[in-house]
């Protein structure tokens, strides 16, 4: 993906609007209105209710025919409005003050770029950061052209399912400082090895400035690869340091396991760069909470649910299996595990990998849903729906059991919380 044909505005072009949206309904008085083609809908039908509802201009292509009651002086044409999207916000980006961190990963980097967000902040920082998985080419621009001019730092979230994508992301955002939280085996089947997704993650560091640093743990399966490739300096972080056992004491409840105590030391790796101090990191986790379908605690009639839906790979599987075995319980632990998308030809032996670690843990029952989870995974019950997972949880699950779910986001896991 290139954004050079589209780098060339009219002089003024970037003062005509604040905040920018691809949704209609979310048009506030000021904003672009970006009017882009999905599979169900052009977003050219709507540019007349976005003026309406306040819009100040509108990017459209450049043969989009200006119906009557649409004053064309406020139409920005160009000829692909998602390209044209990230150029603008490529140009809306060189003139901000804010200093950008840029978080990438194959698991976790959600995680730590929330992180990131709250210890900035807790340093008294102005941070606007990627709503929830605003991370690919139409949410990394949004956010940057949301971002307010007078922020402190700008914490995007850059993700990719495709070599080539994070390039295209760097692009736009050129960050100062670049985390990567893990290198695992999401999305494999488009990049064939963990080394092809670390040469892809890695992008970001190699893209730095040489004023600015990169953030990465000892503890990354390829963390020598991501070094060599930074062309900015290292701040390395580890298990081992003396920080790491006191964001486990302040994580140990609210966002429990080995691997978030690894996350919580790469944000703070990148806090400590910009001064901010340990203990005001510790603070921050006080009031510190992940989005939606991530480690969430759901109580029902004295079964402790853990929805951790919100998307799964072999990585991030693995870590939520090994943090919910060790969990306090006072009855059984319960895993539901559903299939992981994207993972190619590999997909049944990453599935068998899951299914050992799981069956090696101390779990009372595993119940799968899916077909690559069920020939994978062996549990001891298998379900094709998440309506039989449902119906299975209500046999078996008691008072005082702990169950978790984890699947891909597409499972859709999280629907067995949902009640009437």
């Amino acid at each position: 993906m290139q954004t050079e044909q589209f780098d060339t505005f009219p002089d003024g072009t970037l003062d005509r609007f604040s905040g920018a949206t691809f949704d209609s309904r979310l048009v506030r008085p000021g904003m672009l209105y970006v009017a882009l083609k999905g599979e169900r809908a052009d977003g050219h039908d709507f540019v007349a209710q976005a003026f309406a509802s306040g819009a100040a201009c509108a990017l459209v292509r450049a043969d989009w025919p200006c119906p009557e009651g649409v004053d064309p002086a406020r139409l920005l044409r160009v000829e692909d409005t998602r390209l044209g999207f990230g150029a603008i916000a490529r140009a809306f980006r060189r003139t901000l003050k804010a200093k950008v961190v840029g978080i990438t990963g194959s698991a976790g980097k959600t995680t730590v770029k929330e992180l990131t967000a709250a210890f900035l902040r807790a340093g008294g920082g102005r941070v606007h950061a990627t709503a929830g998985n605003y991370n690919n080419d139409l949410g990394l621009p949004l956010t940057v052209l949301n971002c307010p001019v007078d922020a402190d730092f700008l914490v995007v979230e850059m993700g990719t399912n495709h070599p080539g994508e994070i390039a295209y992301l760097v692009d736009i955002a050129a960050p100062d400082a670049g985390l990567v939280s893990s290198i695992g085996t999401a999305h494999i089947e488009f990049f064939k090895t963990q080394d092809g997704i670390a040469a892809e993650k890695g992008t970001l560091l190699a893209r730095l400035p040489a004023d600015g640093f990169a953030v990465l743990a000892r503890e990354n399966d390829r963390y020598a690869r991501l070094a060599e490739m930074s062309a900015a300096p290292v701040e390395t972080v580890s298990l081992e340091d003396e920080a790491a056992r006191r964001f486990e004491d302040a994580l140990r409840v609210r966002l429990p396991g080995r691997h978030n105590v690894l996350n919580a030391m790469i944000a703070y790796g990148c806090a400590r760069r910009f001064g901010v101090s340990l203990q005001a990191c510790l603070d921050a986790l006080g009031s510190f909470a992940l989005p939606g379908g991530r480690w969430r605690v759901v109580e029902r009639e004295g079964t402790t649910f853990i929805d951790d839906t919100y998307n799964a790979n072999p990585t991030s599987m693995i870590a939520a299996l090994e943090t919910f075995a060790a969990l306090p319980c006072a009855g059984r632990r319960i895993a539901v595990l559903g299939d992981m998308f994207e993972l190619g030809e590999r997909s049944a032996e990453l599935h068998a990998e899951v299914g050992r670690r799981a069956r090696s843990l101390a779990l009372e029952r595993i119940i799968t849903v899916g077909p690559q989870a069920a020939a994978g995974i062996c549990g001891d019950e298998r379900c094709d729906t998440v309506e039989q997972a449902r119906e299975a949880l209500a046999r078996h699950a008691r008072p005082g059991d702990i169950v978790l779910l984890k699947a891909s986001h597409g499972m859709h896991l999280d629907e067995i919380l949902k009640e009437g």
